[in-house]
C-alpha cells in the first residue's frame, strides 16, 4: 500500500478539509489542542471545504483548512512547507482578521468566541526542542494567562524524531502520519483513533481519483519548482558574493604590489580579471 505526502498542498487539504470525514479534523484538533471531556471538539463546520483546483498547476482554491464548532470556536489549521518572510506576522494577522471579523461595529464584544490558530511547519522556527509548541498571551511576571481568546500551536516536523514503536501519545501518532505517511507500507499496528485511522485511509493512493491524484502531482511539482527558482537565486548571490570578495582581495594585493601569478594562485581569478581591476 502508498500513501500520499500529507504535506503536498491538495493532499493535506484533502485529508483535513474533506466534508465527508469531519472526524478526521475533530481527532486532530482534540489531540493537539489537548482537549478532553467536555471541552473536546465533537462537530465541527468547515468554512472551506476541499476543491479540486480548476486547472492544473493551478494553486488549490483554499489557503489553509478554517472550521468552526457548535460554541463558535474558529480553528484554522495551515501546512507550511517553507519559511517565509514575515511568517510570525502573518500568522498574528490572520488569526486577528479571523477574531474581529465575527462581529460588525456597534455588536457587542462578549459576542467574540476564541480563534486557534494551529501551524504545521516543515522547518525550525522557535528555539526549544520540543516539536509541539503552545503560545498564549500571558503576563510577563507572574505567567497569568487572562485574554485567552487567542491561542498558538506549532508543529515543527523537523523536532519529530520517533519512530512508530515510539509513538507515546495521539498527538505523536498525529504528527508521524503528517511528516512520514509517504514512506510508510501499511498502518502502523497502534492506530486504534478512528480519525486518525481515516486519515491513512483516505491517504491511501489508490482510494484517489485520477483526477484527484494528477492534481497532487501537478502540486507537488509545482512547489518542486518553487523551491528550485529559491535554491538557484540562493546559489548565484552566494557565487556572486565569493567572487566579489575574490575581486576584493585581488584589488589590496595588486595594490601591495604582489605579482600577478601569486595573486592568481590566492583568488583563484583569471589574468584577464585581474588586468581589468
Amino acid at each position: 500500500m502508498k500513501f500520499v505526502d500529507v504535506k503536498n498542498d491538495v493532499a493535506f487539504r484533502k485529508i483535513f478539509g474533506n466534508e465527508n470525514k469531519k472526524i478526521i479534523l475533530i481527532s486532530f484538533l482534540n489531540a493537539v489542542l489537548g482537549l478532553e471531556g467536555q471541552d473536546r471538539v465533537k462537530e465541527v463546520t468547515l468554512l472551506n471545504p476541499f476543491q479540486l483546483p480548476r486547472i492544473i498547476g493551478e494553486k488549490a482554491s483554499i489557503i489553509d483548512v478554517r472550521a468552526t464548532d457548535k460554541r463558535g470556536v474558529t480553528f484554522i489549521v495551515e501546512m507550511q512547507v517553507a519559511e517565509r518572510a514575515g511568517f510570525d506576522k502573518r500568522v498574528l494577522y490572520y488569526t486577528c482578521k479571523d477574531y474581529a471579523g465575527q462581529i460588525k461595529v456597534g455588536d457587542d464584544y462578549p459576542a467574540l468566541r476564541p480563534v486557534y490558530f494551529i501551524g504545521i511547519l516543515d522547518f525550525n522556527f522557535f528555539a526549544g526542542k520540543n516539536y509541539l509548541s503552545k503560545h498564549l498571551i500571558i503576563d510577563e511576571e507572574t505567567g497569568e494567562c487572562v485574554f485567552k481568546d487567542m491561542q498558538f500551536r506549532f508543529i515543527e516536523l523537523p523536532k519529530f524524531n520517533k519512530n512508530a514503536d515510539g509513538l507515546d501519545s495521539i498527538i505523536d501518532q498525529w504528527t508521524f502520519f503528517i511528516k512520514n505517511a509517504d514512506e510508510l507500507e501499511v498502518i502502523p499496528e497502534n492506530v486504534e483513533d478512528e480519525g486518525l485511522a481515516a486519515a491513512y485511509t483516505e491517504a491511501a493512493q489508490h482510494n484517489w481519483t485520477k483526477e484527484a491524484y494528477d492534481a497532487y502531482i501537478y502540486a507537488g511539482m509545482r512547489a518542486q519548482d518553487e523551491r528550485g527558482i529559491v535554491e538557484l537565486a540562493e546559489r548565484r548571490a552566494e557565487e556572486k558574493g565569493e567572487k566579489n570578495s575574490k575581486l576584493q582581495i585581488a584589488r589590496e594585493m595588486k595594490i601591495e604590489g604582489e605579482p600577478k601569478e601569486k595573486i592568481i594562485k590566492y583568488t583563484g581569478l583569471t589574468e584577464e580579471e585581474i588586468d581589468e581591476l
